[in-house]
């Protein structure tokens, strides 16, 4: 190949590489529902969270009843919608840097912003028909009697026992939750093939290119590529960003056009050479599949 025509041809192809590059996501936990579970608690009189009520949600017979844990198992949240205006939130944590652990009781808890790196963490809150519920300061300690984790944080089983006192009072609320989770998910596995063969519309340049992508459950993917022909004068070159909506079952195809970015450059029938990658956010856990760059080199057809 002459000097003149690589050093254009690795100009375009640095230039197009940028539109592949991409940030990782960052990670967050995700919330399931649980199979089966309850939550109970109560207070005396003079509890300021239970007015001495007692209080019972059992999952099925509510709006949500959902466990949230944190990817490295530090904390968790269970969620508790029974009705329009009463949900509950119990939020536990063991000091940074720990996995909640079984069999253990955790005591001199604290709620944010006055939990110190190697305090545990507990808040207990929600609102009663309508009526907020709200520790400004809490203390207490909670009981994690059983707990298994799955994938990033996915909490497979859950019991435990919670006392709290709200706002210095001397009078504990206390309560316990049971959760049992379905089977977790599979994690998201994506694959992205590309056509050998492309068209292209002669004289004004313009190419179609495409091929599939194939995943094992829903997913948004995201398809980011390049396309360059090095020819003997000029050295056309397009770059395409695309979403397909991907469901398990068959290869979904997907296709774009493209007309060259260079001026006064257009595609030729011949060979050509298509950069491409796809990424998809897993539904179900905090995490992105990608398929990296792959390269392929394509036939275009005059069309």
């Amino acid at each position: 190949m002459p000097r003149r025509v690589r050093n254009r041809a690795m100009g375009v192809v640095t230039a197009l590489t940028i539109a592949l590059t991409a940030a990782p996501l960052a990670g967050v936990a995700q919330a399931h529902p649980a199979q089966s579970g309850t939550l109970s608690f109560s207070g005396e009189a003079g509890e300021p969270m239970t007015g001495g009520q007692s209080y019972a949600y059992s999952a099925g017979s509510v709006q949500l009843f959902d466990v949230q844990g944190s990817t490295d198992g530090n904390a968790l949240t269970v969620a508790v919608d029974a009705q329009e205006g009463t949900l509950w939130r119990l939020h536990i944590a063991a000091p940074d840097g720990q996995r909640l652990t079984p069999g253990t009781t955790y005591t001199g808890v604290k709620q944010w912003p006055y939990a110190q790196p190697e305090d545990p963490e507990m808040v207990f809150s929600g609102t009663d028909n309508g009526t907020e519920k709200w520790c400004n300061t809490s203390t207490g300690s909670f009981t994690v009697q059983n707990i298994s984790f799955g994938p990033y944080g996915y909490v497979r089983a859950l019991d435990a026992t919670f006392e709290q006192y709200c706002n210095g009072s001397t009078v504990p609320l206390r309560g316990e939750v049971h959760a049992v989770m379905p089977e977790p998910p599979a994690e998201l596995s994506l694959r992205m093939d590309t056509s050998p063969e492309g068209t292209v519309d002669v004289p004004d340049g313009k190419i179609t290119v495409g091929g599939t992508v194939t995943c094992n459950k829903p997913a948004s993917v995201a398809l980011s590529g390049q396309v360059f022909q090095i020819q003997k004068k000029a050295t056309p070159g397009a770059s395409y960003q695309a979403t397909v909506a991907c469901t398990p079952g068959a290869p979904v195809p997907w296709s774009v056009t493209l007309t060259s970015i260079e001026p006064g450059t257009s595609f030729q029938p011949g060979t050509a050479t298509l950069r491409s990658r796809a990424r998809a956010d897993d539904r179900d856990y905090p995490v992105t599949a990608d398929t990296g760059q792959q390269e392929s080199q394509i036939t275009l057809s005059k069309s």
